[in-house]
């Protein structure tokens, strides 16, 4: 079982008498000089529930958090976790001795973050209530947590559905735990933060109550909002255009997007066009730097910064020769939608692979695997399967990498496995190849967490400091 890393544990210290004195004493301390504030005090601390491999942790630290720890069931995304921060808790946060852990190291941070399945929302059809619903234990678990180690702030991360389940004020008033905390809630796309994909949302952003904080509200660019991918047909096969609405914001924004040189807004290309000659079916996971071509855009040089002498997860699943002809008949940007009728022939080259349905046609779930990246344009929501996107340019897919940079990952964070071979206890099937699509597939992007992080650090500073006025005067 993976429990800490090596050499790296937390120092916890001993609980103040004093609620005051702990939150200034243990959580309440200072970022680096960037967001403006004595480069001699400590960080802000931040711990991560339901971790994954860490995409929350990552975003937090880069602005200026001390990540104190992560907790998840997952041992191939905690041996990642390992890899990139101080502290693992591995196990079900339910059972006494996790929850233990999770807690005492919880007490000790200033901000907690988490993204907790919530896989039930019968209460739209029988009126259960989100949090007593039985399917929603671990949702309950960070609510119990959150009460018990009363954190400056937290911020919980969930997909879109529960808003359209119309249960978010359901959550919201959970999550304030009886007046406890200032809870904003808000629906957020990660493209409008720099990330080079479009991923939907819903964040809770909480600040305790007489603080004098307020929950922080993310204004991103506005872009998913100004540009489109727009499908146009009638010549001898569709094609896949940018259109921009006609106002000044958006031409703007679509001007920001066509520039390699701005973060604003990112294209799939400036993403990942340095990593186009990863070959199909390369099995060495790890290649120097000198055998790829110097970065293109700003977006690369910034996920190559801090990145170690070898580029890691460079890994091509192989594809069979009926993927790789359906491939060349989708245009960028493409998908199932543009296959010529003799493609969706269930077997074109007479070797048979994967389920038949029995029609001799493809059926509806490979539609979702045959989707081309536009270069022009951010990535679609990337999934935790290899065949979710499939490289603009090259009939292939795309590697670990290439889907760490369109979740915004820098190069530097490398993604492993469990070292331990077969089922182990919380280990999702599918071998270590397919957790490592997994880890990436299901992670908060950086980015997004950084922003938010960003807006936190600013709130938390300058609480601390009319803090430190009070005392000074008191």
């Amino acid at each position: 079982m993976i429990e800490h890393s090596k050499n790296k544990r937390i120092r916890l210290g001993k609980t103040m008498s004093s609620t005051k004195a702990r939150v200034i004493a243990l959580r309440g301390s200072d970022g680096p000089k960037s967001t403006s504030v004595s480069a001699t005090r400590r960080p802000f601390s931040v711990v991560d529930l339901f971790s994954g491999a860490g995409g929350f942790s990552e975003g937090f630290q880069q602005a200026g958090f001390e990540v104190l720890a992560g907790a998840d069931n997952d041992p191939d995304a905690l041996a990642t976790y390992a890899l990139n921060f101080p502290e693992v808790i591995l196990g079900d946060i339910r059972t006494p001795n996790v929850r233990m852990r999770a807690l005492s190291a919880a007490r000790c941070a200033a901000v907690l973050v988490g993204g907790p399945p919530c896989q039930a929302f019968s209460q739209v059809r029988n009126h259960t209530r989100v949090i007593d619903d039985p399917r929603n234990a671990l949702y309950r678990e960070f609510i119990a947590t959150l009460r018990e180690a009363l954190p400056l702030a937290f911020v919980m991360e969930n997909v879109t559905g529960m808003d359209q389940m119309g249960v978010r004020e359901q959550i919201r008033s959970d999550l304030a735990l009886d007046g406890e905390y200032d809870v904003l809630a808000q629906v957020v796309d990660a493209a409008d933060f720099g990330v080079p994909q479009t991923r939907k949302r819903l964040l809770f952003v909480g600040v305790r109550r007489g603080t004098g904080m307020s929950p922080p509200a993310l204004t991103g660019s506005g872009a998913t909002e100004s540009v489109a991918l727009t499908r146009f047909t009638g010549a001898r096969r569709p094609r896949y255009q940018l259109t921009v609405q006609q106002h000044i914001l958006s031409l703007r924004l679509g001007e920001a997007l066509q520039d390699r040189e701005s973060l604003i807004a990112v294209s799939a290309m400036q993403a990942i066009s340095d990593l186009a000659a990863l070959a199909v079916g390369n099995r060495n996971d790890e290649m120097a730097w000198e055998e790829l071509p110097s970065p293109s855009s700003a977006y690369q040089r910034l996920m190559r910064t801090g990145a170690s002498g070898v580029l890691a997860n460079v890994q091509v699943p192989r594809i069979n020769k009926d993927t790789e002809l359906r491939l060349k008949g989708i245009p960028q940007g493409g998908n199932h939608r543009d296959l010529q009728d003799r493609l969706l022939e269930r077997y074109l080259t007479g070797h048979r692979w994967g389920q038949d349905n029995g029609t001799g046609r493809l059926s509806r779930k490979h539609f979702y695997a045959y989707r081309r990246l536009h270069p022009a344009i951010w990535a679609w929501t990337l999934n935790t399967k290899a065949d979710s996107v499939y490289h603009y340019d090259v009939a292939r897919a795309l590697s670990v990498r290439e889907f760490a940079r369109l979740q915004s990952f820098p190069d530097r964070f490398v993604f492993t496995t469990d070292s331990r071979r077969g089922p182990i206890e919380g280990r999702y099937d599918g071998g270590p190849a397919h957790s490592r699509y997994r880890q990436v597939g299901n992670a908060v992007p950086p980015l997004l967490a950084k922003s938010v992080a960003q807006l936190l650090i600013a709130e938390l500073n300058t609480y601390r400091e009319r803090e430190e006025v009070r005392a000074r005067a008191g």
